[in-house]
Order: structure tokens, then C-alpha cells, then sequence
């Protein structure tokens, strides 16, 4: 699959497969490999900003987008008793030339496999493969892989290694040894998607209550069919003693989160009714990991989660891992060296990248959101009773921070394609 020429990327996920496909539409020869035996759909919802969209329409995906996913038009944060706090626009509404699109993100991967497939060849992504080991020296970079269904291992040379295998990256730990687990905040997520009508506008992401005690989000995940639409919805409560490990496969009860949520009905949404329609729900901690000081050396770096996991504050994960992609495909079809065309891309996205952990962690709205519940905790009447007009520009300012783009930086900015 791989020579001395090919970049070897390790990760089917959205970083590894966006940047296998910019490669591909660059010119530079490229293989996936990925340690999972066989690549399905799995997840739950994502949104993909702007910045993201405009990379996947520049690839040619900007059409099939609408078929797996719902472009999302407004972003309402409301309290638990269904009262309006602030709302704003979203995409196109806000002015982008691109929409914030709400999908399923083993849809998405699914529609990126299928791309890599399509201009790579079918051999391009190697499912059942890990990456255990590499030795970058003067005589070029080699890489040990593992087949996972014989055990045996091999040696390839590649041009270059991208580590896009996510939260519990094995090239993370190889370039920073000893790093540990990820380091949790105590807030506990439960996660699910479910059939169910359309709410406020048809394409509004809900935001109810504030988790310094409970909160849910609501969006929908998929175009209307029959009526009904796929809405992906996020429970996430503050759970200091908890000890839950980091796996985004880990199944959860219904009956430990409905009890936060008891009540939360409203005239537009009933958040009960949800939780319980829900085939499968997923329970994950919030977690990330400290930002790194360097993320690669010599020929071998990271994107994605494996370079800066962060909370999923400003739903924004999948969207700088899309860039990360980019911008790295860009690099290593325009440097002429894989070592210069990799620290170009860490100086091209690393600080940025910090930024939003960085603004992450503190939370985006979430304190103004806690002013809301301790000053009018049985609910109110009008905002202005309860905020004044600073404090809810306030959360406008968290959220742009936290999605890292606003709307002439996006829509003046230069192409990532070479």
C-alpha cells in the first residue's frame, strides 16, 4: 500500500480521511490505515462550521452534504423551563457563504471513505492496521504495522506520518511518552439520536439550562423524510465523583439520566419523550487532554484529537480536524519537503487550534448561563429582567471564541487548495 513516496496516515476518521482526500486532490500519494477490522458508521451528531463546510465543498462534497445532513440556522439557548435567553444566527443566516450543516458523523466518515475509495483506489484505506512504532532517521522514516488478524507485524517507509488516530492516540504516545489518560472536568454526557417532528424553526440547535447542573442540547441530524427528522441530542450533567472511562462506545441507561430531566417539557420539544424514544444511548465523560507545546518532529505529526482534543463547547471538534486536513495536504504538496511542509502546517495551525481548547475549557456561555438559573431559578418573564444587554453580548462573545471564525475572516480568505 505504501513506498518510500506515499504519506501514511494513520486514522480512517474525519481528520485522517479529509486529509487523505486533500492529498489525493493535491497530487501527493497517500494510504489510510486504521486498527478498527471493519469501518462503520458509528457516533452519534456533529456540526460542521462554515470553515469546515467550505473545505469539504472545495473537495467536491459540498453537493451531497444536504442528503445526509441539515443545514442549522439558528442556535437557541433557552432555560430549563423553556424561556428564551438569546438566539443567534447561524451559516448562511449569519452572512457565510457556506452553512453550518448538523450531521451524523459516521455519515459523514461513511461519505469521506467513499471519496478516498473513489480517487485513491480501493486499497487506499487498510482497515484491521495500527501503527505501533516508527523510527525517523537520516535515512528516511519507517513505520512498524500490526495486522491485527495474524498479529504479525511489518516495516514500511513513508515519506511522511500523520497521526490521525484520535483521543487515545498511538502516535501521540509515541511522540509524547507518559502523557497519561485524559483529564476529565466532571461533567458526565449522555448521547443518542431519535426519530421525532421538527422543532422551532426546522433547523434551530436548542440549548436548555447550563451544566454547572443539567443541560441539553437538541438538533436535528438529518433532512425530513415522512414527516420526521433524526434529532442528536447531548444530556450533560455535572457529576463530580464520577469515575467513567473515556470510550465513546460505552453504552448508558436511560434511567440514570432521565431523573435531571424530569419536567423539561416544553411547547416545542418534550426532553423526556426524547431520552425515551432513544434506541441506544452513549455515555462519555467531558474530557481532553493539556495543549501541546509541539505536536511533531522531523516527518511525523498529529490532527485531529490525537493533536488537540477539546470539549465540545463551541461544536467545533470535527471542524478543525476538517481544517487540519487541509491545511496539511497544502503544505505537503507546496513545501517540496515533507520536514518543512510539516512544521509549515504546525505553524499554520497549531496556535489556532490552542485558541479553541483554550476557550473550550472555560466554558463559552456557560456563565452567563449560571447567572440566568441562580437569579431567576423558577423561571422568568422577559431576559432583559434577568441580564442585562452586556451580559448577553456576553455569550455571542464566548461563541466566537470558541467556533474561531468570524464571517469576512472565512468568507475573504484564501483557498487551501493548492
Amino acid at each position: 500500500m505504501t513506498d518510500g513516496s506515499d504519506v501514511l496516515v494513520a486514522g480512517a476518521g474525519i481528520a485522517g480521511l479529509t486529509a487523505a482526500l486533500s492529498m489525493a486532490r493535491a497530487g501527493v500519494r497517500a494510504g489510510v490505515v486504521d486498527p478498527v477490522r471493519a469501518l462503520t458508521p458509528l457516533g452519534v451528531g456533529i456540526n460542521l462550521q462554515p470553515h469546515a463546510v467550505r473545505e469539504l465543498t472545495e473537495l467536491g462534497l459540498g453537493d451531497e452534504l444536504p442528503g445526509i445532513g441539515m443545514p442549522i440556522e439558528e442556535c437557541v439557548h433557552v432555560d430549563r423551563h423553556g424561556n428564551r435567553i438569546w438566539a443567534e444566527p447561524r451559516g448562511t443566516a449569519a452572512g457565510y457563504r457556506w452553512p453550518q450543516y448538523a450531521v451524523h458523523r459516521g455519515e459523514l466518515q461513511m461519505l469521506l471513505l467513499r471519496a478516498v475509495r473513489a480517487r485513491l483506489g480501493d486499497d487506499a484505506v487498510r482497515a484491521g492496521t495500527a501503527v505501533t512504532g516508527f523510527a525517523d532517521g537520516p535515512d528516511g522514516l519507517t513505520v512498524t504495522l500490526r495486522d491485527r488478524a495474524s498479529g504479525t507485524t511489518a516495516e514500511r517507509p513513508a515519506a511522511a506520518l500523520l497521526g490521525a488516530d484520535g483521543l487515545h492516540s498511538t502516535v501521540r504516545g509515541l511522540l509524547h511518552p507518559g502523557e497519561g489518560a485524559p483529564l476529565g472536568n466532571g461533567i458526565r454526557m449522555w448521547r443518542g439520536t431519535v426519530r421525532a417532528a421538527p422543532f422551532r424553526t426546522g433547523r434551530s440547535m436548542v440549548v436548555a439550562g447550563c451544566n454547572t447542573w443539567s443541560k441539553f442540547v437538541a438538533y436535528p441530524i438529518s433532512p425530513v423524510r415522512d414527516g420526521l427528522v433524526t434529532v442528536n441530542w447531548v444530556a450533560e450533567v455535572r457529576l463530580p465523583d464520577a469515575d467513567l472511562a473515556a470510550d465513546w462506545t460505552a453504552t448508558g441507561r436511560r434511567t440514570d439520566v432521565l431523573p435531571h430531566f424530569a419536567g423539561w417539557r416544553y411547547d416545542w420539544l418534550d426532553v423526556p419523550a426524547l431520552i425515551e424514544g432513544t434506541e441506544r444511548i452513549l455515555e462519555y465523560p467531558m474530557v481532553d487532554r493539556e495543549p501541546l507545546d509541539w505536536w511533531g518532529r522531523g516527518r511525523v505529526t498529529l490532527l485531529g484529537d490525537a493533536a488537540h482534543p477539546m470539549y465540545p463547547i463551541g461544536s467545533n471538534g470535527g471542524s478543525q480536524a476538517i481544517l487540519d486536513g487541509r491545511v496539511v495536504a497544502y503544505h505537503l504538496a507546496t513545501a517540496g519537503d515533507p520536514v518543512k511542509a510539516l512544521a509549515a502546517y504546525e505553524t499554520a495551525r497549531r496556535e489556532e487550534a490552542v485558541a479553541v481548547q483554550a476557550a473550550n475549557r472555560a466554558m463559552g456561555p456557560e456563565r452567563v448561563l449560571r447567572m440566568v438559573a441562580e437569579r431567576a431559578p423558577d423561571g422568568f418573564t422577559h431576559i432583559s429582567d434577568v441580564l442585562s444587554a452586556d451580559e448577553l453580548a456576553g455569550i455571542g462573545a464566548a461563541y466566537q471564541r470558541t467556533t474561531s471564525m468570524d464571517v469576512p475572516a472565512l468568507n475573504d480568505r484564501r483557498s487551501w487548495t493548492p
